[in-house]
């Protein structure tokens, strides 16, 4: 009970439009596709017409284009408008930052892990929504924002920072790894069995799980929500986790910059947060708009991933008709050096899919590569020929004879911070 009453009092406090906004969404989730889009559309007349009066960059860049917000009547209109990419918003931060005078803002900045890192001031209202369709997301799963829970994410390994963090992981009931070591991780392991819910990085999740199943310890039996988040989360991690925690992983997926993008409802679906977010597939890239963000417009943003939308006529037996996303494929911007020609990342994930739908062949893989036109795949579980074999034709599917390789099975992957990265290359800054 003390948790519940401390969340209230840090909700009244820091997000007090969170109480209208939870009452919308409640509303919101049973509206039709056509009612979600004129909301959407509303909401983008209301976000380019602020942009437009008060961010620098957003007039200038519409000035450029001879575009008026007058001109916004239709979604598909949002197409008129010019994309905004990570490095402006890093560059033009100042710009980009509208000179409105909000009553209340909070400093947010992402990981970094794509080799940048953005500060930027998130409104009131934006922060409020972004943790509250959170919460109302969990609530489909009967997990409340107080509940007990394990988390899986990146620290600070200052002594300072370490221990402000831990002080908030108490205040919200919250418990984390600060270390894989065995010790440590078994006392994480025993601490679930009062948690009601896991989050964090999918691959974390996935490596405790294994933990769970094939050591001695009591499986935790109260978690109603096992959410992957950061990460992909691939086919062959769901039976551990399901064995090891009673239920299968979710995906949540989003960013700082953006808020929450799509959230996978009980049947498996990736229903898109509309009520949010703008989401268009452009030559398989994901351009984000974020309808609340007043403070630091996103108008447009290529976020850097590879994604796969479903057909508008695409129904949930759960009822919401919120457009789906099928899948997040991979980063964009990764590129891979063969001896004559480049390629991208996404290979890698093609040709992983393909052992894992056409064969059965289910393998957790990282790829490294040190120098131009060779790569080495990093193997996690043991191959039998067969399995070799299957692996080295399709890598030369996709490579040909423009790339050596060699394959390392049973192979304990490359420390990386925070995310597990599938692919790392030490000359990503190389010119052809």
């Amino acid at each position: 009970m003390i948790f519940k009453w401390i969340y209230i009092l840090g909700r009244n406090f820091r997000n007090p439009s969170s109480k209208v906004i939870h009452r919308f969404l409640n509303d919101s989730q049973n509206y039709t596709l056509n009612q979600l889009e004129n909301f959407q559309l509303n909401k983008l007349k209301e976000l380019v017409g602020f942009a437009y009066q008060h961010s620098e960059f957003y007039r200038k860049a519409f000035d450029e284009k001879q575009i008026s917000p007058s001109d916004i009547n239709t979604l598909s209109d949002l197409q008129m408008l010019p994309i905004i990419t990570k490095n402006e918003l890093i560059t033009q931060n100042s710009n980009i930052h509208t000179n409105f005078k909000f009553k209340n803002t909070f400093e947010a900045k992402t990981s970094g892990t794509s080799g940048a890192s953005l500060v930027f001031k998130r409104n009131e209202y934006c922060d409020s929504f972004n943790r509250t369709v959170i919460n109302h997301n969990y609530s489909i799963y009967g997990v409340k924002p107080w509940d007990r829970n394990g988390y899986f994410w990146g620290f600070n390994t200052s002594l300072l920072h370490r221990l402000k963090t831990r002080f908030f992981d108490v205040l919200q009931n919250r418990f984390r790894v600060f270390s894989y070591s065995t010790t440590e991780l078994n006392q994480f392991i025993r601490k679930l069995n009062s948690a009601r819910y896991i989050h964090g990085y999918s691959s974390s999740i996935y490596e405790t799980a294994k933990a769970i199943n094939q050591g001695n310890t009591v499986k935790p039996s109260n978690i109603l929500m096992v959410k992957g988040t950061s990460e992909k989360i691939f086919d062959y991690y769901q039976p551990e986790i399901k064995k090891a925690f009673g239920t299968k992983m979710i995906s949540e997926y989003g960013a700082a910059e953006t808020g929450i993008i799509a959230f996978e409802c009980p049947h498996g679906n990736m229903h898109i947060n509309m009520e949010g977010v703008i989401v268009e597939e452009l030559n398989n890239e994901i351009l984000v708009t974020n309808l609340h963000m007043l403070s630091f417009p996103i108008i447009r943003y290529r976020l850097g991933d590879y994604i796969k939308l479903a057909s508008r006529e695409t129904s949930c037996p759960c009822g919401k008709e919120h457009l789906v996303l099928i899948d997040v494929l991979g980063r964009i911007g990764e590129t891979v050096y063969g001896i004559a020609n480049i390629y991208p990342s996404l290979y890698f994930y093609y040709i992983f899919k393909n052992l894992s739908e056409n064969y059965l062949l289910h393998l957790e893989y990282q790829v490294v590569q040190k120098k131009r036109g060779h790569l080495i795949f990093n193997i996690s579980s043991h191959l039998t020929d067969t399995d070799k074999k299957l692996l080295v034709k399709e890598i030369e599917n996709y490579f040909k004879n423009d790339m050596q390789f060699i394959i390392k099975s049973n192979t304990i992957f490359e420390p990386t911070e925070g995310k597990k990265k599938s692919f790392i290359s030490s000359i990503h800054n190389e010119r052809q």
